[in-house]
């Protein structure tokens, strides 16, 4: 086993031609001769991809898993026969350990030909922390299903009626529950769980539904449990609930698997049109990983996963579908039509949550249109803007950000592509939320030096205390360094970095025809802002405020009285920051605030209170959608956003508190500093 390990350790040849990798989540790619281990090419392009035994085939911590198909974002066809077969190496730790479906050593596997790589959160070294707390808000407790001790009559031999007959004159009798469904999942325990009781049971029944969801032995007093999914994307976030308080026992998260499928959902909808069983494929590992979710958040408080009797899901409409194991191509194309948009109602089989109770059930939001999702919805619903007398704009950042705008008059929503990039994805350093990650940074405006935190620290990287690794840089620390160099004059209005000779900062490198700004560097190894990194962030946050634009153009509004920022990323932004940088519409700063998880915080209140239900299902249908796609004026809004913070918007709240530096950068300036006035 050494001896081969040894030998796929060495240089690969250079005779031979060259393949593309293209690593997901990260995006990180680049050509490598072919018989190039994908644990190689890893570490030559800096990829997160762990490895403890150095490439010696014994700690499996290189496991990854090669995607097959077209995979049109990335320009890149992986055929089956990329990487090279399973040695012997892979053999005998599949015999001994096992690898699960699809899966190979990183250190093994020989590139052979053009190929997408998938690196799974387990066998990446700085693991994503997924920051999707729940709030702490009251809720109004009802939930759907409760419990019901009854004593069930013995089988007689003069009266021979069957256990289930029985069980279901004594709901009806002792508990005035009539006509329940009892699914045969259920049915299947019953003699055993009847018998084991001494003829008492206590039994969880969905009072929406009238349908039974487990049977317990004797007595319980201990409230069932709830399950509240945010299927995002990019994360899957849930929180474990107790139905009797509506305490959060256990939160947590996982990435998305169909990641590897495609980094934003038209990507996905494209990889499900153009490979044959491409959807199919996207709706086994979501079903899996929020399968893997819930054990694993029971396994968390020592308690039985199939105790879990309900669950909420809120997701996007492509999430939606493909969860369902709907194919979401009428999504990618207008009128842009759902296969369903009224909430659901489901078996917690259905969805794939097997290990909950053999009866539990499901209900997933209703969309609000074919690109304004449940997710959408469990916003609109935990932060009630419809109950606002203030003109409200909400910002569910994400790969996909959704926006409701309004009051208690009106609401409108739209969505708008704002890609991965604000996640950390597409940005040369970029990495997601993790311990090492840049999540914070400030720049001396007098001398152009920077300083920053990571992820995991508190000291700050000039402080003594300061011994941090560095790894990368994610979501919010890209957004801070974008917007602190345009406050220190290290960035014009364009976007444009300027020269260490213009902008007066040592920091500022020559980067081939452009230049970057170098947060940190240590050995060989630096972390700094690009050229490239600017233009992605620009993007992205240029389709962000036209989404905005276009729904205050629609309610004929110049300004709006409060900015809230919902979403497990949004919840990291700085409210300063995304005003210098022109993420959203100008407002007071005091008036931008953080909601946190708002969709996660809505699918809990629906989880917790079945009037929510009733309510959120009426509400969608006040909010008027706007569509971003076919909007005459997206464009342009979209390109006049392209400036920091705007080209026509002069943001006077921004500016009353923040005067920007009017520096210019283009091509004649390059050489020398040219600073007007700040403005």
């Amino acid at each position: 086993m050494a001896d081969g390990a040894a030998h796929n350790a060495q240089a690969p040849a250079t005779d031979v031609a060259d393949c593309l990798i293209v690593f997901t989540p990260s995006g990180k790619r680049g050509r490598v001769p072919s018989g190039t281990t994908v644990l190689q090419a890893a570490r030559r392009f800096g990829v997160d991809l762990d490895s403890v035994c150095g490439g010696r085939g014994i700690c499996s911590k290189c496991q990854c898993s090669p995607g097959i198909g077209t995979f049109a974002k990335h320009g890149v066809t992986s055929r089956t026969d990329a990487l090279s077969e399973p040695n012997a190496v892979e053999a005998r730790y599949e015999a001994k350990r096992g690898l699960p479906p699809g899966r190979r050593l990183g250190c093994q596997a020989e590139i052979r030909g053009d190929v997408v790589v998938d690196v799974p959160p387990e066998s990446q070294l700085h693991r994503q922390v997924i920051r999707k707390d729940a709030s702490a808000a009251t809720i109004n407790m009802d939930p759907a299903t409760r419990l019901h001790m009854v004593r069930v009559a013995e089988p007689d031999m003069d009266a021979p009626t069957g256990d289930l007959e029985r069980l279901r004159t004594a709901l009806a009798e002792q508990w005035d529950l009539h006509d329940l469904t009892v699914p045969l999942s259920v049915l299947r325990g019953l003699q055993r769980t009847l018998r084991k009781g001494g003829w008492t049971v206590t039994v969880a029944v969905n009072h929406d539904e009238r349908c039974v969801a487990r049977i317990w032995p004797g007595l319980r007093t201990d409230a069932p449990l709830g399950l509240a999914i945010d299927l995002g994307s990019t994360t899957i976030a849930a929180h474990l609930c107790d139905l009797g308080d509506g305490r959060v026992l256990a939160s947590g998260g996982v990435m998305n698997p169909q990641i590897r499928f495609g980094e934003d959902l038209m990507s996905r909808v494209s990889y499900a049109m153009m490979n044959p069983g491409g959807a199919a494929e996207m709706h086994s590992v979501v079903r899996a990983a929020m399968a893997d979710l819930l054990r694993d958040l029971a396994a968390e408080v020592e308690l039985d996963p199939g105790d879990v009797t309900e669950a909420v899901i809120v997701c996007n409409p492509v999430m939606h579908h493909l969860l369902l194991g709907i194919d979401p191509v009428e999504l990618g194309q207008a009128p842009f039509a759902l296969a369903a948009s009224d909430a659901m109602r489901l078996a917690l089989s259905d969805v794939g949550l097997d290990g909950g109770a053999p009866g539990g059930r499901v209900y997933l939001l209703p969309c609000i249109a074919g690109h304004v999702g449940a997710d959408a919805a469990a916003v609109a619903l935990a932060e009630a803007p419809d109950r606002s007398e203030e003109t409200v704009l909400i910002v569910d950042v994400g790969t996909n950000a959704e926006l409701i705008l309004g009051n208690r008059d009106r609401l409108l929503a739209c969505s708008s592509p704002t890609g991965p990039a604000f996640e950390g994805a597409q940005i040369s350093a970029g990495q997601r939320a993790a311990p090492g990650a840049i999540e914070r940074v400030r720049i001396d405006p007098a001398t152009g030096l920077p300083r920053f935190q990571v992820i995991g620290t508190d000291p700050w990287s000039d402080d003594p205390g300061f011994d941090a690794t560095v790894t990368g840089i994610c979501g919010s620390g890209i957004i801070e360094a974008v917007a602190e160099m345009r406050m220190a004059g290290i960035l014009d209005p364009s976007g444009l970095i300027g020269s260490a000779e213009a902008t007066g900062s040592p920091r500022c490198v020559p980067d081939g025809r452009t230049h970057s700004f170098v947060l940190w560097e240590s050995g060989d190894r630096r972390i700094a802002v690009t050229q490239g990194d600017v233009r992605a962030i620009q993007l992205a946050k240029s389709a962000l405020y036209a989404g905005a634009r276009l729904l205050m153009d629609e309610a004929g509004l110049d300004r709006v009285d409060r900015v809230t920022l919902a979403g497990a990323f949004g919840a990291h932004i700085s409210a300063h920051h995304a005003l210098v940088l022109g993420m959203i519409p100008d407002a007071p700063v005091a008036n931008v605030t953080s909601a946190g998880n708002a969709a996660g915080h809505g699918a809990r209140v629906a989880l917790c209170d079945r009037g929510a239900r009733r309510y959120v299902e009426a509400l969608v249908r006040r909010i008027t959608k706007v569509e971003t796609a076919v909007a005459p004026r997206f464009q342009e809004h979209f390109v006049a956003a392209n400036a920091i913070p705007h080209a026509t918007d002069p943001f006077p709240n921004l500016l009353a508190v923040t005067p920007l530096p009017a520096v210019s950068f283009g091509a004649a300036a390059q050489g020398g500093r040219r600073r007007g006035r700040r403005t």
